[in-house]
């Protein structure tokens, strides 16, 4: 049985607030439920997510419990507010909810993701057992999973069982096609399970506005500044000078930097660029709910990320654009590490 169809209708649906017209099959179906679900909808449409954690809980529970719409927002919510006891409920009503073998096997999964992220926050290790015990009754023997493997395979690298956890990924990347996106990082995982505890920048691969297409996983050796911005925002148009001097500063060393802008009209972005000199990759957005800042969950801009060599988060910072004395000493390890893989003269 193959789960990876319906988990990437999941991974969507849980990533990507929906829209008032947008109200799912699988809703509530009492008459105030349906209503306080529209109004989490409208919240979500005006960025108050913690309303609409709220809403979406009430609606729920006006449902009995029923509502598998309900719940996927809960989980999705839940994760990124932190309240856990609400993601917890939504993982178990559905489990509780699953009317076959098929939709049990991914509400064990959703609920051991929620462990997951849960033991990722507060680091704690029976949360990486609750995430491990959750992703087993999603893997019996006869299912092929992929997703759920990746799940047990993170959850018990952070257990420290690393034998088990590349066993885990190496199944992983058997169920995945060749050129599937994720499966350069998932080797990584293989040779080096320390990555797997660590916090990694999302998987992301981008058009820029040149052209070019740009790879975190593809990126491995060089340091990244991605840094997100807009030109209606004041502070971003403050910081661009900044941003163009480390890049002049740092031109020919191991550092890409990527600007993502939440514009929503092109054509004064493509202006700006042009006329201050924005000479290194850029990407549009188009907004805050555009696929590279809902993966980053961006906020508020300006809001910059620094990642290290290997692909792991170092730096996180929103308005304020002091970042060269990071930048300087992850590109200096970078230099080392490229040095020291170079084959011998």
């Amino acid at each position: 049985m193959r789960l990876n169809r319906l988990c990437v209708w999941l991974s969507l649906a849980l990533c990507l607030p929906l829209g008032a017209a947008d109200a799912p099959s699988d809703g509530p179906k009492d008459d105030k439920a349906q209503k306080t679900y529209q109004q989490a909808l409208d919240d979500l449409h005006h960025h108050k997510k913690s309303f609409a954690l709220d809403n979406f809980k009430k609606a729920d529970k006006q449902d009995g419990g029923h509502c598998a719409a309900c719940q996927r927002q809960m989980i999705k919510y839940g994760i990124e507010l932190g309240d856990w006891k609400t993601a917890e409920l939504a993982g178990d009503e559905m489990v509780a909810e699953a009317a076959d073998d098929r939709a049990r096997y991914m509400a064990h999964y959703q609920l051991g993701v929620v462990y997951l992220r849960e033991g990722q926050r507060k680091h704690k290790d029976e949360y990486f057992t609750r995430a491990h015990e959750e992703a087993v009754k999603a893997l019996p023997e006869n299912v092929k999973f992929a997703e759920a493997a990746l799940l047990d395979g993170q959850a018990l690298a952070y257990l420290h069982q690393d034998a088990a956890a590349k066993a885990r990924f190496e199944e992983y990347l058997k169920l995945k096609p060749e050129g599937d996106a994720s499966r350069q990082r998932v080797q990584r995982y293989v040779e080096n399970p320390d990555l797997a505890r660590a916090r990694m920048a999302p998987p992301f691969s981008v058009t820029t506005l040149d052209g070019k297409v740009v790879s975190m996983d593809e990126l491995t050796g060089k340091v990244v500044l991605i840094d997100f911005w807009a030109t209606w925002c004041g502070p971003c148009r403050e910081s661009v000078p900044h941003i163009r001097e480390v890049a002049k500063d740092f031109q020919g060393q191991p550092l890409v930097i990527l600007s993502v802008s939440l514009d929503k009209d092109q054509t004064k972005w493509k202006e700006f660029i042009a006329k201050n000199g924005m000479t290194w990759a850029q990407y549009y957005d188009g907004g805050f709910t555009g696929p590279m800042s809902t993966m980053f969950n961006v906020q508020a801009i300006p809001h910059t990320f620094t990642i290290d060599a290997d692909g792991v988060l170092q730096e996180e910072r929103i308005g304020d654009s002091s970042i060269e004395g990071k930048i300087k000493k992850l590109v200096a390890h970078a230099q080392e590490l490229q040095a020291s893989s170079a084959p011998a003269k």
